[in-house]
């Protein structure tokens, strides 16, 4: 299984940035889950957002409630992460992750590599 993250950059404070993360290595026609974890400088990596292929069920965490928006295409096994209203305070590296023998978003098997997302203000 390969995770591959893309679209981290550079944008200022109230800018927008789109993440996407492209899964490969497994079946997707199976019940599976990306999730999208941040790790700050110094930090512990936290959980910001997930979605489950089996009803396309959605969970954020309470800092990005109602500015990030998760998104998938499953044909492409692709899961995007749209984040509006950026705030310094998000800067961290981005980190999609797999749960492929099921669709809690709960138990993740498969990590990426990360992107770096930089806010300034």
């Amino acid at each position: 299984v390969q995770l591959v993250e893309s679209g981290g950059g550079l944008v200022q404070a109230g800018g927008s940035l789109r993440l996407s993360c492209a899964a490969s290595g497994f079946t997707a026609a199976a019940n599976y889950a990306i999730g999208w974890f941040r790790q700050a400088p110094g930090k512990e990596r936290k959980g910001v957002s997930c979605i489950s292929s089996s009803d396309n069920s959605t969970y954020y965490s309470d800092s990005v409630k109602g500015r990030f928006t998760i998104s998938s295409d499953n044909a492409k096994k692709t899961v995007y992460l749209q984040m509006n209203n950026l705030k310094p305070e998000d800067t961290a590296v981005y980190y999609c992750a797999a749960e492929i023998w099921g669709s809690s978003c709960r138990e993740f098997d498969y990590w990426g590599q990360g992107t770096q997302v930089t806010v300034s203000s």
